[in-house]
């Protein structure tokens, strides 16, 4: 099983796959008809995650005293990592045009980002009008984030807290906003979305708004023997000797990487779509029946998970796709 990813995010998954730079129109969805779990893999750095979504905290302590095992447990805490996100301009853009476009939804409201990381969120709600923005990150990036926000003069309108989301405790009963870059590999992997639960059930205002409001997960085969080849039967001979037991377990791994759309095989089906505003936990342990439709004569060697994000209370539609 291939996975499309968001998380840092901006490019689909696969077991076999290659890269567009636009993301290019995919077939039309159909209703469904067969049996998958969703059983999606990420990079072994957010393996070991208690923070949900944004790895493991063995000890809080600052980040000019971490070494390189305290990275590893607390990985969000790395530069690298939130370098990759912001770099990923499709996102990053989305996001910020969601709040500067839409400014009179965000003048003088109340806003939390859950896991704020290095504040840029915040900052864009800042930029769009917000009276005040709260941020709440666990890992160690949020002493960095807190220099950053002082450095853009927004300190006064920005307040991060560093703890869980479950554990920390705000200076106001409700919010009128909640923002949040939740989404994780496969969509629900290791995702922040059962902490964005946790945090609109408890300081949401009725009426409130979550930014984004709606995600959709959909799924394609592709043909792609050439990656196959490189990435399953290549343990068949290592220099010589025979790793096939290796390949057995390769084979039934998920992969994050990109796919050329030419070898798109089928249309897409829809596996699951959420809603952000009545979501509850148990929804995302789920089956999805879908049917996928051959479109050529050609072999099936990947499916191929990818995501679309939608902020539906914009003025206009906006959102973004890992397709």
């Amino acid at each position: 099983m291939a996975e499309a990813d968001s998380s840092e995010r901006q490019q689909p998954v696969t077991s076999a796959l290659s890269q567009s730079a636009q993301p290019s129109p995919l077939p039309k969805p159909v209703p469904t008809t067969h049996h998958v779990p969703c059983i999606p893999h990420t990079p072994h750095v957010a393996a070991l995650s208690t923070c949900p979504g944004r790895g493991k905290i063995a000890k809080f302590i600052s980040p000019e005293e971490m070494t390189s095992r305290d990275y590893y447990f607390d990985s969000y805490a790395h530069f690298g990592i939130h370098e990759e996100m912001l770099k990923d301009e499709v996102r990053t853009l989305t996001y910020r045009n969601a709040m500067y476009h839409n400014k009179h939804v965000f003048k003088d409201k109340i806003v939390l980002d859950v896991g704020s990381g290095t504040g840029i969120l915040s900052m864009f709600a800042a930029n769009a009008g917000a009276k005040h923005v709260y941020g709440i990150e666990c890992s160690s990036i949020s002493e960095y984030s807190e220099k950053i926000i002082k450095s853009n003069h927004l300190h006064n309108v920005i307040t991060i807290f560093k703890g869980k989301v479950e554990e920390v405790e705000l200076p106001v009963e409700k919010v009128d906003i909640i923002i949040s870059e939740w989404m994780g590999y496969c969509l629900f992997y290791e995702s922040m979305l059962n902490t964005v639960i946790f945090a609109r059930d408890k300081w949401l205002k009725p009426g409130g708004l979550m930014f984004p409001d709606r995600a959709a997960l959909y799924v394609v085969a592709i043909e792609d023997r050439q990656y196959k080849d490189f990435k399953i039967h290549w343990w068949e001979n290592v220099y010589g000797f025979d790793m096939s037991c290796i390949r057995n377990v390769a084979i039934k791994e998920p992969l994050v990487d990109v796919v050329d759309p030419k070898q798109v095989v089928t249309n897409s089906c829809l596996l699951k779509e959420v809603d952000i505003y009545t979501v509850k936990p148990e929804d995302l342990s789920f089956t999805s029946a879908f049917c996928l439709q051959i479109q050529r004569n050609d072999y099936v060697h990947a499916l191929v998970t990818y995501f679309n994000i939608e902020f539906t209370k914009c003025h206009k539609k906006t959102g973004f796709s890992t397709g």
